[in-house]
């Protein structure tokens, strides 16, 4: 069996442009902000919207979003028509549930945000419930919420541990980068990645960082392939959807 890389999700995507680059350098999804109460990247529901639909079949258009009741999330996807759900704030009980039951099709992932061992007992209790869980490194406990684009790397050591201990996929976010994302997967082994700020100069997505980022995500699995500013990527090995899982 060919060793297959981890799929690469890069968020705080701002324009068709930045999707259209993402996609070809070969992101198997991508994170559209909505209103936050912290963090770089938010764009108007109407920009998401427009931004998803340019999207093509087989790569996953993430709504990132912090309400946490079912009836605001649920108005949100319907107007944004995204792919997938990332619940960045814990959510309340029986949430999961009615976005099952609501919104056939969508696939939904958790956010646990790694701090203490909490996120550890917060991912085994959220997984029966999710298709999976994303581990960022934000502080839900601060008076303005962080959650999520902090830049921070968190204890992949923890990150592992949940890593083993849940039976979902685990997106590996917070802090990465084409310097650190070889080491972050080898100690983690996450299903995916995920990365904002270590792609961006100026608010912009930059081609060159985003072509070393993913170099260094397939090399990190072997994968013999090399990107080039300019180059297309092949995504039938490189896809998160709802027929993954």
């Amino acid at each position: 069996m060919f060793p297959v890389p981890p799929r690469v999700k890069i968020c705080c995507i701002a324009s068709e442009e930045e999707a259209a680059l993402a996609v070809r350098l070969g992101a198997s999804a991508i994170g559209l902000v909505s209103r936050m109460p912290s963090g770089p990247g938010p764009i108007p529901e109407f920009r998401i919207r427009d931004i998803a639909r340019t999207v093509p079949p087989g790569v996953a258009t993430f709504l990132l979003t912090c309400e946490t009741t079912a009836e605001l999330i649920i108005e949100q996807q319907r107007f944004c028509r995204t792919t997938t759900l990332q619940l960045v704030d814990e959510v309340e009980p029986g949430v999961h549930a009615r976005l099952r039951d609501a919104l056939p099709g969508i696939s939904i992932v958790q956010v646990i945000h790694v701090r203490d061992d909490h996120a550890l007992r917060q991912a085994i209790a959220v997984a029966p419930a999710v298709d999976a869980i994303l581990l960022d490194s934000g502080n839900p406990s601060l008076s303005t919420k962080e959650l999520g684009g902090t830049g921070r790397v968190h204890d992949w050591g923890l990150s592992r541990k949940i890593r083993d201990s849940v039976a979902v996929p685990i997106f590996l976010a917070g802090g990465l980068n084409a310097g650190n994302v070889a080491i972050a997967i080898t100690q983690v082994a996450p299903f995916g990645v995920d990365v904002c700020s270590g792609l961006r100069t100026n608010g912009k997505l930059d081609e060159t960082k985003l072509a070393a980022f993913m170099n260094a995500t397939f090399t990190a699995r072997n994968k013999s392939l090399t990107l080039r500013p300019g180059s297309v990527a092949n995504h039938d090995e490189n896809h998160y959807g709802n027929d993954d899982g």
